[in-house]
């Protein structure tokens, strides 16, 4: 019987493209670099064969494979947590096909979504989805259903995605949808794969759907005295058929620490919160709806309204909003969650989790994107030692995750569940919708050679953490 290096090496001909000894920790790990796997062979394929072969021989052999992409998830998708083989598609990083008749982009999973956003523009061309990572690779933007700054006008991934290449845990591979818009032939494969965080399948090509770019686009920076009035304030603008591309909120406390870490000062520093907003179309909509949103803002509590003509300011404003996260981690470790609840009830979600940090004494910063209540949290370690954080971060986030739940939400918005958030989504999530999930898994991967014991599916790890 082959081993597995002389089986790899069988498929993988270049030798820079295998690594069995000495392998990274990135490799073994996600962004944050606190859950550490293990694994016997580290594989770079560069085409949908190489991917196919290794995941024929993965199942004929019942080896674990995790797939991985630019290696910025923040949940832990991407530990191997059962060792085998880790799938690197970082290398399969082309611009297909531009089909600017269909306005479609076909491009291979590892290219970066900075990278496809920067060469679509340059044509003429706009691809919305807009998460904080621009570094993020599209296939692990769509293995996560990434959202972002700009899902309030545009939407998230999934309403980008039209045809996929997936090659499932034996090898075979799918051709699921394609550059068509519509599509009522049978079930939505395609869609069973938007989000499941590489459980189900390897992407290998990807086709995504582009718009217009937009003419223009301007940024508003308002201030408000507290947040619950931001907050009130947006859904206001909400209704008013304004149309904003995008809708974050900060806390006063965590631009703070925005300011210090990027050097960049906000103006009206005295607020209690800042509502920052996007408009983008045509000169004249972006205008008009401005102006409509600076009356509301206005008359709704805001402080003032401040528009960011000057494209350097601008800048510098969305480098704080940008930075945020960085800028807890440079004060503290901490843990990101990405909550999401009603936006009606996004006020109520914050209100309880400063209640909650007052009665607990653990620091929680929030911000996020006010527009489709996706509210996302630095949970601030600080001085506490290893088990008093553990123990106190789980408390807390029992918690927190209950209410989110109460109020009619969910776990995760866009980072995904992977193994941080297992814990609180296996409690809260309907066991006849997890059964369901799980005979998916089983339908399509029978040896659970794929992302194993990740997100939905069951196993000897239901609890709080593997590690």
């Amino acid at each position: 019987m082959q081993t597995l290096e002389t089986a790899l090496k069988t498929i993988i001909q270049d030798a820079d493209r295998l690594i069995f000894r000495g392998i990274e920790e990135k490799y073994l790990s996600d962004a944050l670099g606190r859950r550490r796997g293990a694994a016997e062979a580290l594989v770079f394929p560069l085409n949908t064969q190489e991917v196919s072969s290794v995941l024929r021989y993965a199942h004929e052999n019942h080896v674990p494979v995790t797939p991985r992409g630019a290696g910025t998830n923040l949940v832990g998708s991407t530990v191997p947590v059962k060792g085998g083989i880790i799938l690197d598609l970082s290398r399969m990083n082309r611009v297909l096909e531009l089909d600017e008749d269909t306005m479609t982009i076909t491009v291979e999973p590892g290219i970066l979504l900075q990278e496809v956003q920067a060469y679509v523009e340059r044509r003429g061309f706009f691809y919305p989805p807009d998460p904080g990572e621009k570094a993020s690779s599209i296939g692990g933007n769509i293995s996560t259903n990434a959202g972002g700054m700009r899902a309030v006008k545009y939407g998230v991934t999934r309403d980008y995605v039209r045809g996929l290449e997936a090659v499932l845990a034996d090898g075979t591979v799918l051709q699921l949808g394609g550059k068509q818009a519509k599509d009522a032939s049978g079930l939505s494969l395609k869609h069973l794969l938007i989000g499941s965080e590489g459980t189900l399948a390897v992407l290998t090509k990807c086709v995504l759907r582009l718009l217009p770019k937009p003419e223009t686009a301007v940024s508003v920076l308002v201030p408000y005295p507290d947040l619950n009035t931001g907050i009130r304030s947006v859904l206001t603008i909400l209704r008013a058929n304004a149309n904003p591309t995008a809708v974050e909120f900060m806390e006063r406390k965590v631009v703070a620490l925005g300011e210090d870490f990027s050097g960049v000062r906000y103006p009206r520093p005295g607020a209690g919160s800042y509502i920052l907003l996007t408009f983008d179309g045509h000169q004249s909509e972006v205008e008009a709806n401005a102006a409509r949103v600076r009356e509301l803002a206005l008359e709704n509590g805001a402080l003032d309204y401040i528009v960011l003509t000057d494209p350097a300011q601008a800048a510098d404003i969305w480098k704080v909003r940008g930075a945020l996260v960085k800028a807890v981690e440079a004060v503290s470790e901490q843990e990101p969650v990405d909550i999401v609840v009603p936006i009606s009830h996004t006020a109520d979600f914050i209100r309880f989790i400063n209640e909650l940090e007052t009665s607990s004494g653990m620091r929680m910063i929030s911000f996020g994107h006010a527009g489709d209540g996706n509210v996302h949290l630095c949970v601030v370690r600080g001085s506490r030692d290893e088990d008093t954080w553990q123990r106190e971060l789980h408390t807390n986030m029992d918690a927190a995750y209950a209410e989110a739940y109460r109020l009619g939400g969910v776990a995760s918005g866009e980072h995904g569940i992977g193994l941080s958030k297992r814990r609180y989504f296996l409690r809260e999530t309907a066991a006849e919708n997890l059964a369901a999930m799980n005979a998916i898994k089983d339908a399509l991967d029978p040896l659970h050679i794929l992302n194993d014991q990740k997100s939905y599916i069951k196993g000897d790890t239901d609890h709080a953490e593997p590690f």
